[in-house]
């Protein structure tokens, strides 16, 4: 599967990478900016997002507000250590936009709920026949 994660901490990107290497086999891209991330989503769009809400520059709430007007159709989990409500919420307003949100999580992630995400992902863009 394809993933790309979009994170300003450069430390938990390589963490997630890790985590998802110990998962299998799959092709991760890493992304600290929201702009970047976008150019990427475009041109080699990935079967899954994790993305952080909170980043400088472009948050998290307006890459994903940008990727659902691009018509992103893979699936995106939410990864934050913001306020649980406020996780919850921007996830409701991303699926308002057309997004599919598989999760809202807290940072960090476990790597048991990761690999139920990856898992869930991709099952979900199996049943899409991507």
């Amino acid at each position: 599967m394809r993933i790309l994660l979009l994170d300003d901490d450069a430390f938990m990107l390589e963490l997630l990478a890790d985590m998802i290497a110990g998962l299998g086999t799959h092709s991760v891209v890493r992304e600290t900016d929201g702009r970047r991330a976008l150019i990427e989503l475009r041109l080699r769009p990935p079967q899954l997002v994790i993305c952080d809400l909170s980043m400088p520059v472009m948050d998290g709430i307006d890459f994903l507000r940008l990727a659902a007007a691009q018509q992103y159709q893979g699936c995106v989990v939410l990864l934050s250590g913001v306020d649980g409500a406020v996780l919850k919420t921007a996830a409701r307003l991303a699926e308002a936009q057309g997004l599919t949100i598989l999760e809202a999580c807290p940072k960090p992630m476990s790597i048991e709920t990761l690999g139920a995400l990856l898992e869930r992902a991709a099952t979900l863009q199996s049943n899409l026949g991507k």
